[in-house]
């Protein structure tokens, strides 16, 4: 029952929160901060009372190594989401996110010294390819979008290389942030619910720096066209219910994956995770219209075969319908 219970919140929660990211960005391309804002805001109040219990609970792992890795998670979200600003459209920016199989593949050999198997190295170079074809094939679409004026053109096509230069930086910092983890947690223990409340506690000084960006955009938001919420029968901006509802099912999100980690195997977890990504992707282009080729389906195809590939799902279920076999020739 939890287990069900934790893929639904995964589902839900994180398929809701790209469709109000999307539903913020189509309007306000640049909102990327007072999203991040909110979101840290929220989660940073709710384990301020539930988890350190009004700062009265003790961390177990100390205070200065969750610094250094709030540095790296505050980092690698503000990039995120602000590489939207740069020409990325939603289904690039999640394929290209896809690609943290990579970047901690090429840091565990780096800085763990670790080797994979073949099958690891042939799912690597899958999700590479895929990335690959649809960052070349959103590359081509800039530049038809924009031919009309080969100076703006250029200069379009520019600012969407910053964006994918900011995109690889976050994915390798992700990875980097993930391998500084799982050295904490050999260290310390594990304590996800406690990293995940300084995670988003610690960094909230750093949004002083953004604070004429959140400002501007909170008042673009009250401008925007105010609709009745029937239970308080009030009216309200839609954008802050957007930015409210992506608040909560980032939280709903964050959550599930949490529950599902501690009901489930790794390879579970990987496997839900992927095939929300996808199905928020599919409804991604679907309902909001996108851009996407028949080459992006290539591309994204080949990203979650290698995906599934790393997770070993195929060699599971061979496994799991072996089972059957044997247990009949026993019983003969």
């Amino acid at each position: 029952m939890g287990t069900a219970f934790a893929i639904a919140l995964v589902f839900l929660g994180c398929c809701s929160n790209v469709v109000s990211l999307e539903l913020l960005v189509r309007d306000f391309p640049g909102c990327g901060n007072i999203v991040t804002f909110a979101q840290f805001l929220f989660i940073a109040l709710e384990g301020f009372v539930f988890e350190s219990n009004f700062g009265r609970k003790k961390p177990a792992i100390p205070i200065s190594n969750y610094v250094i890795m709030v540095t790296m998670f505050f980092t690698v979200s503000v990039i995120n989401n602000y590489a939207l600003n740069f020409n990325i459209a939603m289904p690039l920016h999640m394929i290209f996110r896809s690609g943290s199989l990579i970047a901690n593949m090429i840091l565990g050999i780096i800085i763990l010294k670790k080797r994979y198997s073949a099958s690891k190295y042939l799912s690597i170079a899958l999700v590479s390819a895929g990335i690959f074809i649809c960052t070349i094939m959103s590359a081509k679409q800039v530049n038809v979008d924009n031919k009309g004026s080969e100076d703006q053109g250029f200069y379009v096509f520019l600012h969407w290389l910053i964006g994918i230069a900011m995109l690889t930086f976050a994915l390798l910092m992700s990875a980097r942030m993930g391998i500084f983890q799982e050295m904490l947690y050999k260290q310390y223990g594990k304590h996800p619910k406690e990293a995940l409340f300084y995670n988003h506690c610690l960094p909230l000084p750093g949004f002083l720096l953004l604070c004429t960006d959140i400002y501007n955009h909170s008042v673009l938001f009250s401008q925007s066209t105010p609709v009745k919420v029937p239970v308080v029968d009030v009216m309200v901006p839609i954008m802050w219910i957007y930015l409210l509802i992506n608040v909560v099912t980032q939280y709903v999100c964050i959550r599930g994956v949490f529950i599902l980690t501690t009901e489930c195997t790794s390879l579970t977890v990987t496997l839900v995770v992927t095939l929300r990504k996808f199905l928020s992707l599919i409804f991604s282009i679907i309902y909001f219209q996108n851009p996407f080729t028949a080459w992006h389906w290539v591309g994204t195809a080949v990203v979650f075969v290698g995906t599934l590939l790393y997770t070993e799902v195929w060699s599971s279920v061979r496994a799991a319908l072996r089972q059957p076999d044997a247990k009949e020739k026993k019983g003969e």
